[in-house]
């Protein structure tokens, strides 16, 4: 089988060319300015901008934390092809107390088989640390999963001795440690002051967790990673101005330091916990918004490389549901929200169309340099001869309003809504094969593979 894609603004790794894209048995096999070859199928892309497909490499499918997220991996991989994305890496659940590393990743082949309409991956999850498990993360590696997440609050935080010990323990098997920076003391102590003041509302979820309890955090651990022989380290969900500026400094030095921010702390900040009745508790997620003076320091840590990746930390509760439970005690509402079909729509119009980003660098960070730090490049991540040919086609002159009832997340609400954005994917397609075309879903769940991942270094 193969598609040609004619005439659209080809965005390469280092370079745009106006031209067509040759697709044979799923690789790409041409690029070129004018490619006359025939082709079972061509696409006309005239007026068009033709990417690398997005790939988000923090999302919670299936995530169970007492309730289950209203994501699972077959309508958020669904959400994730309509918004442009080609493939996902989930941030895999804690399991139960004492279990191994490969009990999870059971977990999640029965949530994955056969639910994907796009490529994925697994990150790894730390929630103890001993000789055993130390151990067991090199045949983890082996199977295609060479990353893993901790977290330095809630149940099962890691103690910066065991940090250390999996920062090392991963660099020696070619692996990156994600992180999620906190300080557990802080937020304990804030929580138990703000609810024996008797502050319960939505908005002081944002004061039980101030920006001082992320960069706190972010400093301590890019210090352990440099103690454990300057591991490679990978901040998620970076929302607050000193983070950025403390992950600048760090890379300056040269330390092996990579950051990631989303969309939410982007686009909104700590005024939506002031939304009428309970509108509040939509945001409520960790870290919290926060004041909007942190996010030009985020488009700044973009635009310089401080902050390699935008990613969405999709993590699904139902507003009128389990989100209620906060209702009279913020610190009882499920953490997290929606994001992983808006996210390429959002980027692109507030960074190409509004000038602060080049094509070239809007790719890579929804795609390329999360390719490259998870192991998935150049078989994903760029649109180049013998790759995957997982392309996402935007029409940059689309006008949308973005609203709850266009999109295909399983959740009742979007915090975009009301959102103009100018620039909206039209074609997803993975493998050369289309998944998603001008808003109806072409493939089946049986179509999306599970990613070998393998870090190059």
């Amino acid at each position: 089988m193969k598609t040609l894609i004619k005439g659209g603004l080809i965005v390469l790794e280092k370079e745009t060319l106006l031209g067509d894209l040759l697709v044979e048995d799923g690789i790409i096999k041409d690029i070129g300015a004018n490619i006359a070859k025939e082709a079972d199928q061509i696409i006309h892309a005239e007026g068009m901008v033709v990417l690398p497909g997005g790939i988000d490499v923090h999302t919670h499918f299936n995530l169970d934390v007492g309730i289950f997220t209203t994501d699972d991996f077959l309508t958020g991989t669904t959400a994730a092809a309509f918004g442009g994305n080609t493939a996902i890496v989930d941030h895999m659940a804690f399991g139960p107390k004492g279990c191994d590393l490969h009990h999870q990743v059971k977990v999640y082949e029965g949530y994955t088989k056969g639910k994907c309409v796009i490529d994925y991956g697994l990150h790894g999850v730390i929630q103890e640390v001993n000789e055993s498990i130390l151990e067991e993360m090199e045949s983890m590696v082996k199977e295609g999963i060479p990353s893993f997440k901790i977290y330095m609050t809630y149940d099962y935080l890691i103690e910066d001795l065991e940090a250390i010990e999996v920062l090392k323990r991963l660099k020696e098997l070619n692996g990156i440690t994600a992180v999620h920076c906190e300080n557990d003391a802080i937020i304990k102590y804030m929580k138990h002051k703000l609810l024996k003041e008797g502050k319960t509302e939505p908005k002081y979820h944002a004061v039980s967790r101030p920006e001082s309890c992320e960069s706190e955090a972010v400093n301590r651990m890019i210090t352990l990673a440099a103690i454990a022989d300057d591991a490679p380290l990978y901040i998620v969900h970076v929302s607050a101005e000193e983070s950025v500026n403390l992950i600048r400094k760090a890379r300056e030095k040269g330390n092996n330091v990579y950051g990631e921010t989303c969309p939410q702390y982007l686009f909104l900040d700590e005024s939506c916990y002031e939304d009428p009745g309970d509108e509040g508790l939509k945001y409520i997620m960790s870290p919290p918004l926060r004041n909007k003076r942190n996010q030009e320091a985020l488009w700044e840590g973009l635009r310089d490389g401080t902050l390699m990746v935008v990613a969405t930390d999709h993590c699904t509760f139902d507003f009128h549901g389990d989100k209620q439970r906060g209702k009279d005690d913020f610190t009882k509402c499920p953490n997290g929200g929606p994001g992983v079909e808006t996210r390429i729509p959002l980027m692109y119009s507030e960074g190409v169309g509004k000038g602060r980003m080049t094509h070239n660098k809007f790719a890579d960070i929804i795609s390329t340099n999360p390719a490259k730090l998870f192991g998935l490049y150049p078989k994903k991540g760029v649109l180049a001869i013998g790759s995957d040919a997982d392309v996402v086609i935007i029409d940059p002159n689309k006008q949308v309003t973005i609203v709850k009832s266009m999109l295909h997340e399983n959740v009742d609400y979007t915090p975009y809504e009301g959102f103009e954005v100018k620039g909206w994917p039209i074609l997803t397609m993975v493998r050369g094969r289309i998944v998603v075309e001008n808003g109806k879903l072409m493939a089946t769940p049986l179509f999306g593979e599970f990613i070998h991942r393998k870090r190059s270094g």
